[in-house]
């Protein structure tokens, strides 16, 4: 209302009137309207008379206001946006700029280069495995011992690292720019400071780049920020490489000369100084003419810096080398890598050496080894697994020579399973409502794009699920498998561990066309034998699993009905089967398996409480010479459990030595054969086994066997 008051409201005062008098209007603007006769005028104009001149002004300040809005609403990216600000403006937004960077790089280094990494070992300390009666079988790892602390080291060890790698250590801020101009003026050396060189052995990779350099100088300033020159120096010390697998001042004053470190004497340390820059190439256990060599220029550098005089430089003695320990142990063994990972997994980082315990058995070990030797593989290769139904894994055969080969085909090769594969098809159907004694069409498959063929061409009208198990017999697998559908037999295959690739609606899915490893197939058949699975198999002795482990971890298992007929199936394949070449005289259960155009061969099976899976083939994938998984496999698997069954339970070692020598788990061909172990002589069940007494020959189902010995010739029956 006051707007219109403005206008309307008559007016008190001298001013414009209607022609009626009846009221009156105030102009639009000050400027024209009729000055009131009490008003003053102002000093700066006439009365009366427009002010121009604050309407200009207002104009102007109008047009600046209107740009500063079309400013401020540009995109930061345009010109427009940053013209016309302030000193000030730009000075507040800088230093905001900067502090926002500073705590970034503050973040960054926080994440990627923390201050307790800078304790850690650069390389993993040694670990020993010991087997599951104490027996050192496999040491891997560096050398790293205790840190040292420079407060206790005397000042002539500290001395000779200063001279030779950075004299100007306690004065320089992690980067030297001396030292920087130095070694590009000379050549010589890389001008990086003991800072640089602790951030780059702990933190970063040993590229040689400009950005890896920013990065290194950038850690070395925050390590100088945050640590004493003491304590930067310490854990340099502590991990720096010297040869020869030794990490840290503290073990390789061990291993070169047999003293700790702060009784180094001045030309011991001296020489240790000089292996920082080549430790391989100065190695004096290899090379002591150049460490010596080296070692000299150290004491010419001890003598620049001030400290010691050329009189006792030159009344050094060349250090007389103390090496009582020695790295040559076995470089390995198959089921060492399988099990050194994982070790190393659960490991909290430390300069501790570890000692742990596998479930290996060093007696099945050797067993599995002689066993494999004496098989007559020719030039294809082998791998066997042993593990108890829990998952403890007993021994472990990679290949022939695993000093030849590493590669550890129970493990790492991924083959075809062939009709080994059969057990989740089978279970699948039984967990379905079939039964071992229902029939299914096993007559040749003329009809669609898959047409798998019977081994030799056998084919029957109607076979039951136990026979066709027990034979193998492909074209009943894979009408099975149509019937009970492809999801439902990838199911089964995954509750019993199976992780590997399977394609579904794939009926060659049947037959063992996907790939897996021989340990997962082996635990799968060890799922069966526990009836409880998926078993995983391990090398470690668990910890005891508490409730909520047990609450929370999936398990499943078979009905009892479902478990005794698969038990039914797996015990006629290997006594009246394909496996009949594995058959004992317990218990046993088993399949074979063999992959198109015999490239792979398998057996695995169970009796007593061992799980065993055994694998012949090629490397290069090629065929093997008509060999079945129901021949040397099957042969294999009867030899070693044969034996392993009826050795008694390891007993731990009264007092084992960790630190001792490694005793190697493969048994080299010629070696003396342990007395008792049965040695067979052919597929029909035939032995020779030796005793204290003489040799004795026996052969399955036999009442008898044959004895010779000093008494001579004889036949003696067999106890029952």
């Amino acid at each position: 209302m006051a707007l219109f008051e403005r206008f309307w409201k008559r007016s008190e005062r001298g001013g414009s009137r209607s022609e009626d008098g009846a009221g009156g209007y105030y102009a639009l603007y000050d400027s024209q309207r009729p000055l009131d006769p009490d008003d003053e005028p102002p000093a700066y104009r006439p009365a009366g008379s427009p002010d121009y001149a604050s309407w200009d002004a207002r104009m102007s300040n109008l047009d600046g206001h209107v740009a500063t809005a079309e400013r401020q609403r540009s995109p930061m990216w345009t010109r427009l946006f940053w013209q016309g600000r302030r000193k000030r403006w730009w000075a507040v937004r800088i230093v905001a700029a900067m502090l926002l960077v500073f705590v970034f790089l503050i973040a960054w280094l926080a994440i990627t280069a923390p201050l307790s990494k800078s304790l850690e070992p650069i390389a993993s300390p040694q670990v020993t495995l010991l087997a599951s009666d104490g027996t050192p079988i496999a040491r891997s790892g560096a050398m790293v011992d205790a840190p040292v602390e420079v407060s206790d080291l005397p000042p002539h060890v500290i001395e000779a690292f200063l001279a030779i790698e950075d004299r100007r250590f306690y004065s320089h801020w992690g980067v030297d720019p001396r030292g920087i101009g130095r070694a590009i003026w000379t050549g010589r050396g890389g001008g990086s400071t003991i800072t640089q060189q602790l951030a780059k052995f702990t933190f970063l990779t040993p590229e040689q780049s400009l950005s890896r350099k920013a990065r290194e100088a950038l850690i070395a300033f925050w390590l100088e920020g945050w640590l004493t020159k003491d304590q930067i120096l310490s854990r340099y010390l502590s991990n720096a490489y010297f040869g020869d697998n030794q990490y840290g001042l503290r073990a390789a004053s061990l291993h070169y000369f047999y003293r700790q470190p702060e009784n180094l004497l001045p030309q011991q340390a001296a020489m240790l100084a000089g292996l920082l820059q080549a430790p391989s190439r100065y190695a004096p256990t290899k090379h002591y003419d150049r460490a010596k060599t080296r070692m000299d220029l150290v004491v010419g550098s001890m003598v620049a810096a001030g400290y010691m005089t050329q009189a006792e430089a030159d009344a050094l003695p060349a250090p007389v080398l103390d090496v009582r320990t020695r790295n040559d142990v076995p470089t390995g063994s198959y089921f060492a890598d399988w099990a050194l990972p994982i070790a190393r997994e659960d490991m909290e980082p430390g300069y501790a050496r570890q000692v742990i315990s596998t479930t290996l058995d060093s007696q099945l070990q050797s067993l599995a080894r002689r066993v494999t030797n004496r098989a007559g593989l020719g030039d294809a290769q082998v791998a066997l697994v042993a593990m108890r139904p829990s998952g403890e894994v007993v021994a472990m055969v990679g290949g022939k020579d695993y000093a030849s080969s590493p590669f550890n085909r129970a493990t790492q090769a991924r083959r075809q399973p062939g009709s080994t594969f059969k057990l989740f098809v089978y279970l699948a159907a039984l967990e379905a409502g079939w039964e071992p004694d229902d029939t299914i069409d096993n007559t040749a498959i003329e009809k669609g794009a898959y047409r798998p063929k019977n081994a030799r061409e056998r084919y029957s009208d109607l076979i039951t699920l136990e026979d066709a198990f027990a034979s193998s017999s492909n074209v009943a697998a894979v009408r099975l498998f149509n019937e009970i559908g492809s999801e439902r037999v990838i199911r089964t295959a995954r509750s019993l561990g199976v992780t590997s690739a399977m394609p579904e609606g794939d009926p060659s899915l049947a037959l063992g066309t996907s790939t897996m490893t021989l340990l997962e197939l082996t635990s799968a058949y060890a799922g069966v034998a526990a009836n409880q699975y998926p078993v995983r198999p391990y090398a470690f002795t668990p910890e005891e699993e508490s409730w909520y482990d047990w609450f929370f971890t999936p398990s499943d298992s078979a009905s009892e009905r479902t478990h005794d007929d698969i038990e039914q199936m797996l015990r006629a394949a290997i006594n009246r089967g394909t496996g009949e070449a594995a058959e004992l005289p317990i218990a046993n259960f088993g399949k074979t398996g063999t992959t198109q155009n015999y490239r792979d061969a398998l057996f695995v099976g169970y009796a007593g409480d061992l799980v065993v899976g055994v694998w012949v083939g090629n490397d290069d994938n090629s065929p093997l010479d008509r060999v079945t998984g129901g021949g040397l496999p099957a042969r294999i698997w009867k030899d070693f459990m044969r034996s392993a069954l009826s050795l008694p339970a390891p007993r731990k070692t009264a007092a084992p030595d960790p630190q001792g020598p490694v005793q190697p788990v493969d048994i080299e061909e010629g070696q003396e054969i342990p007395l008792g172990e049965e040695i067979p002589l052919g597929e029909d069940g035939t032995s020779i086994r030796f005793d204290e007494e003489g040799v004795i020959l026996s052969q399955d189902g036999v009442p008898v066997e044959l004895r010779l010995d000093e008494d001579g010739f004889r036949i003696e029956e067999v106890d029952d």
